[in-house]
């Protein structure tokens, strides 16, 4: 059974920075484009980040960029979202999914396998 679990998710101040991991299980991680997304309340779900199985390639939705970093540790079976500079409108549940296919990239929600039960992330002013 492949379980996605996010964690690291809370309240912070603007400005601030949070990590978020999540952690793969019953699945062969290291084979998997990784993605986050999130939503927010009233809103569609959006494409954060991705980072490719192979080589490691990062892909950043415009408004990330500089301040969102997502990398992944095979051996842990993790992708982690460090996330600086949050700003109130970064507040949203995030989510992780895996993606199996490479003819898409980055990732698009719609596609992915599976997903996470997603972490709630609220910055406040």
């Amino acid at each position: 059974q492949v379980q996605l679990v996010e964690s690291g998710g809370g309240l912070v101040q603007a400005g601030g920075s949070l990590r978020l991991s999540c952690a793969a299980s019953g699945l062969t991680f290291s084979r998997y484009n990784m993605g986050w997304f999130r939503q927010a309340p009233g809103k569609e779900r959006e494409f954060v980040a991705a980072i490719r199985w192979i080589g490691g390639s990062t892909y950043y939705a415009d408004s990330m960029k500089g301040r969102f970093t997502i990398s992944r540790d095979n051996a842990q079976n993790t992708v982690y979202l460090q996330m600086n500079s949050l700003k109130l409108e970064d507040t949203a549940v995030y989510y992780c999914a895996a993606d199996w296919r490479d003819d898409t990239w980055p990732p698009v929600a719609a596609q992915c396998d599976y997903w996470g039960q997603g972490t709630q992330v609220t910055v406040s002013s």
